[in-house]
């Protein structure tokens, strides 16, 4: 059983036991276990390979391990399937909408006997649920409102989609007189690859007029509600915004607590509460004496309680709130690190501009280098590269290497691996570029053990340094290959061969935990933005989001040394 499946079990659990009213406590423990192993770098079925003991996973004491173990190996949870018979079916479909506690939801499945949102959403249209005794039409509407806030969320926008509009919409707002803060939080602010929604912040010296601009944007598709220092709208493509605007000496503790994530925050509530510390959006509250303290920052926030600054991005109750007891928390790697771009396109194959321009955009952002990696010829329909073409490209880039100052250009490709696992450029050739990236851009519905075979053939190939996208995935658009991601790390650490996080906003490929995994084997990694134009060589810092998501420090990517280290590692 993979961690997904064993996560929803113990989050169904959890939903359980706080119907039957259950210790909080336990109630939380399962919450926690789940949201942990749901994004665990590693296979709970790989750590149990290798006699792992599941007790270093925070949030796994000994009785959720054994429950674990017994989901492994069985595929089942004795407790758990007797603890289902216990309520009507589809009962925690109904807790997972905001604003439906244990009891109404217990009505409205034994009174009703509804199972699913649809089911709820029909009954609260023909009036049976305001019907129920001490509900009424109120509760019904906020229901209902609740369901189609959820369903906005469940359409969850790429990152890459959503950034740029949230930035518009601070840009415009930046400029009003007075404005002292005004920052994304959430998802966003961790740098979630998809987004349900988006929370922003910030402070003002009158923050109406913040407010009254916010909802006059011309992004704004609906005002849902309105307030004096509080707004929700809907943008462009259903995604949800709000905007909360508070006292500059609160600032701190509202970003901190908005930015999350859940499980973050509980478990920082959990940890003050033994400290008689009450944790707020306004602030951290001595619950002897009932005072008040505000933080301006969060720095200021986190120091207070005795930890060390925890960068957003880290925030997933992964082991940061014990790592910052100690003061272990590592310095992350930033775009200011990243001394050139190893993966981009031009107009020789299915780029927009011409490798001088693309060089000329490169240097400009202050990189040191750039790898010229058009498709080789299997990717007829990208216009790819033939044996002659590339020597002719070799020649170019030549030419322009004595031509420009303060960047150097390094010959490159992007091969295709076969559905055969075949590359389509000659060996001899290959070994005279700086750089071969191998990718798959065809046959992906293949087998998990034909994909893996093709990636594994490809990281042994001596003649190539970096395996690209390897789960060809494109977010919202195709799904992941089939593919034994495990057996892809050891074979790249075992033949010092560098996976790619590819930062193209719709790939995020390496994605987090990916990253994660990679960094704890030891396998090199490389970040590329796959660019096809000057202007998305600016997709970098998508890269870095994933990268500092997966806990990376500058020495984890190969691309933060200078050009002459970059160069040694390709001819090693």
């Amino acid at each position: 059983m993979k961690n997904t499946a064993i996560a929803k079990v113990f989050q169904d659990m959890a939903d359980l036991l706080e119907l039957k009213g259950e210790n909080p406590f336990k109630t939380r423990a399962y919450q926690r276990a789940a949201r942990t192993i749901e994004h665990l770098p590693k296979e709970i079925e790989i750590m149990l390979e290798e006699d792992e003991d599941l007790q270093s996973i925070p949030g796994v004491g000994e009785a959720i391990a054994k429950k674990t173990i017994e989901l492994v190996n069985t595929g089942k949870l004795r407790v758990y399937e007797e603890l289902k018979t216990e309520f009507p079916e589809g009962i925690t479909t109904l807790l997972e909408i905001p604003g439906i506690g244990p009891k109404t939801a217990k009505r409205l499945s034994t009174e009703l006997g509804i199972k699913s949102v649809d089911d709820l959403e029909q009954a609260i249209t023909d009036g049976r649920v305001a019907g129920l005794f001490r509900l009424g039409d109120k509760t019904a509407d906020n229901i209902l409102q609740q369901i189609q806030a959820l369903r906005r969320k469940d359409q969850r926008i790429p990152i890459g989609e959503a950034l740029p509009v949230v930035e518009e919409i601070l840009n415009a707002l930046r400029h009003l007189s007075g404005v002292k803060n005004l920052t994304p939080a959430g998802s966003l602010r961790r740098f979630r690859e998809t987004l349900g929604d988006i929370d922003l912040m910030g402070t003002a010296d009158n923050p109406e007029e913040v407010i009254d601009a916010f909802v006059s944007l011309a992004q704004v598709r609906e005002v849902l509600a309105k307030g004096p220092t509080k707004a929700s709208v809907i943008l462009p493509g259903g995604l949800q915004a709000d905007l909360r605007m508070v006292e500059h000496d609160s600032f701190g503790s509202l970003l901190q607590y908005f930015t999350g994530s859940k499980q973050h925050n509980i478990a920082l509530r959990t940890r003050e509460q033994k400290r008689g510390l009450k944790l707020s959006e306004y602030g951290i509250t001595d619950t002897k004496t009932n005072k008040l303290e505000k933080f301006a920052t969060e720095e200021k926030f986190y120091r207070r309680l005795g930890l060390q600054y925890i960068p957003p991005e880290l925030r997933e109750d992964q082991g940061e709130i014990e790592l910052a007891e100690k003061g272990a928390i590592p310095k992350l790697i930033a775009l200011s690190d990243i001394k050139g771009d190893i993966h981009v396109h031009t107009n020789w194959s299915d780029g927009h501009d011409s490798i001088e321009a693309m060089a000329r955009a490169a240097k400009a952002i202050g990189y040191q280098y750039l790898a010229i990696t058009d498709h080789s010829a299997g990717r007829g329909i990208a216009h790819g590269l033939n044996e002659e073409r590339l020597r002719q490209q070799i020649d170019e880039i030549k030419r322009l290497n004595q031509q420009l100052e303060g960047i150097r250009l390094l010959t490159g490709i992007e091969v295709d691996i076969r559905a055969n696992g075949s590359i389509d450029l000659p060996e001899g050739l290959l070994a005279d570029l700086d750089i071969v990236i191998a990718a798959i851009h065809s046959a992906m519905t293949q087998s998990e053990e034909q994909i893996t075979k093709r990636i594994l053939g490809a990281i042994e190939n001596p003649h190539i340094d970096v395996i690209a996208h390897p789960t060809c995935r494109l977010l919202g658009e195709r799904e992941p290959v089939a593919i034994d991601m495990e057996a892809v790390f050891r074979a790249a650490a075992k033949y010092d061969k560098a996976l790619e996080i590819n930062a193209m906003p719709s790939r995020l490929d390496l994605k987090d935990i990916h990253a994660y995994r990679a960094r704890e084997l030891g396998v090199k990694l490389i970040m590329g933005t796959d660019a096809h134009s000057t202007a998305q060589l600016g997709f970098m810092r998508f890269g870095i989001g994933v990268a500092r998501r997966g806990w990376c420090q500058p020495e984890h990517i190969l691309n933060t040394k200078p050009v002459e280290e970059i160069l040694a590692f390709l001819k090693r």
